[in-house]
This record gives C-alpha cells, structure tokens and sequence, in this order.
C-alpha cells in the first residue's frame, strides 16, 4: 500500500515534470519575456514544492515524550 508520503513525492516528481514539458514545449513555440518569467516561475516553484516535501521533517511520536532528569 502506498502511504501518503509517498504519494506526495510522486506527485510532486510528477508536478516537476510537467510543468518543465510544458514550459518547454511553449518555449519552442515562442514566447514572450512575460511568458519566459511566467514559465520559469512555474518550474522553480514545482521544484521547491518537490525539495520542501522531501526535507520536511518527520512529526514527532506524541505518546512518548523525552525529558531531561
């Protein structure tokens, strides 16, 4: 069974690619400069999407805190 986390850096891999084939594709069509920060913008933001999924870090079990004695 596929758990969440996994499904969210699928889906993210996912994002990636596509919002890359799609800049690209319009990019060999032709665009503007508004269009070229428009594309560019799309694909940092899915990467970051994607690199924040990744790192983000783990909840921490809430039966059993630490303490210090």
């Amino acid at each position: 069974m596929i758990s969440s986390k996994e499904a969210a850096e699928w889906g993210s891999a996912i994002m990636v690619f596509a919002s890359g084939a799609m800049a690209g594709h319009y990019a060999s069509l032709g665009m503007t400069p508004v269009q070229w920060a428009g594309a560019a913008a799309a694909v940092l933001g899915s990467v970051t999407v994607a690199v924040v999924i990744r790192i983000w870090p783990a909840k921490a079990p809430a039966g059993n805190p630490s303490r210090r004695d």
